[in-house]
């Protein structure tokens, strides 16, 4: 079966993960190398849900709770310098789902070491299959 189709010709199906908190090492000064600062992710995957949807099946669909698992533990697994160099490691992982067709995803480090009032620096990727 096939679902709706975008505006690109790809599957306009969405499953999105909002507001993932993980607390990880990233970053070049001094500190970020032996600290762990909290991050926040959000990821938006595209993918037909046409199957999922008439089916009722897990196994139709992607596993967002196994998924949130990896990329914790991608994050946890070592020191990353650059947030972009994060990113597209976590969007690696995401595309590495047979089911999914693009993934965007969107990462901020919570307390970013500047000497300004910044809420949050982040780094916003789309990758597709």
């Amino acid at each position: 079966m096939t679902g709706v189709t975008g505006v690109i010709g790809g599957p306009a199906d969405r499953i999105e993960l909002s507001g993932l908190r993980i607390m990880a090492l990233c970053g070049i000064l001094d500190e970020e190398l032996v600290r762990s600062q909290p991050f926040e992710v959000d990821v938006v995957i595209e993918t037909d849900l046409t199957d999922a949807g008439s089916s009722d099946d897990l196994a139709d669909t992607i596993d967002y709770g196994g998924l949130t698992d990896r990329l914790v533990a991608l994050a946890l697994e070592r020191h990353h310098g650059l947030m972009e160099h994060l990113v597209a490691r976590l969007a690696e992982t995401v595309l590495a789902e047979e089911r999914v067709t693009a993934v965007e995803i969107s990462i901020r480090k919570l307390r970013p070491p500047v000497a300004h009032d910044l809420r949050s620096a982040g780094v916003w990727i789309r990758r597709t299959r």
